[in-house]
């Protein structure tokens, strides 16, 4: 059984149960499978060899995941092509492609953990309550390292970009 931590996030201030590792700078990075856009599925390895900043999120129709992912497709033509930039969340893969449609995010790969919530589990960021992901920000090195992880502590607060881009940046 994984490992659950009580009031690991909370919703308008209602503590909620993350499910999984609260992982830290310097572990490595764990391997997951989510479905990509297309239906494909995607792991870790698929964006090997770059910098990976990956962006949790509760649901894309939502104001704060909404404003993150914009943010992130916005700085990402800023970072080169040595960095992927992901944002995963527990919406169908559908509704992922017709947001980055309506919204015009065309740097930032959306990804689904809805089947299996492996990487919820995995990086521990699986709201056991709600079956949604918390939100959280982690920074991957081309080895495959944790070089920033960011659990914000209020699903509703933003997170830390400035912290999340200069990790990325320290990285290529």
């Amino acid at each position: 059984m994984s490992q659950e931590r009580p009031g690991g996030t909370t919703f308008k201030g209602a503590p909620l149960t993350l499910v999984g590792p609260a992982l830290a700078v310097g572990d490595s990075a764990p391997d997951f499978a989510v479905t990509a856009n297309d239906l494909s599925e995607f792991t870790l390895s698929d964006s090997g060899g770059k910098v990976r900043i990956i962006g949790v999120v509760p649901s894309l129709d939502t104001p704060v995941c909404d404003q993150q992912t914009r943010r992130f497709n916005e700085e990402a033509s800023g970072l080169g092509d040595g960095v992927a930039i992901l944002t995963i969340s527990a919406d169908l893969p559908f509704a992922q492609a017709r947001f980055c449609g309506a919204a015009g995010i065309d740097r930032v790969q959306t990804l689904s953990d809805h089947r299996d919530v492996s990487f919820g589990t995995a990086y521990g960021v699986l709201i056991k309550e709600l079956r949604l992901l918390s939100r959280a920000i982690f920074v991957v090195d081309r080895e495959g390292v944790i070089r920033h992880a960011e659990y914000v502590p209020e699903m509703t607060d933003h997170p830390a970009y400035d912290a999340a881009l200069d990790a990325a940046k320290g990285c290529l």
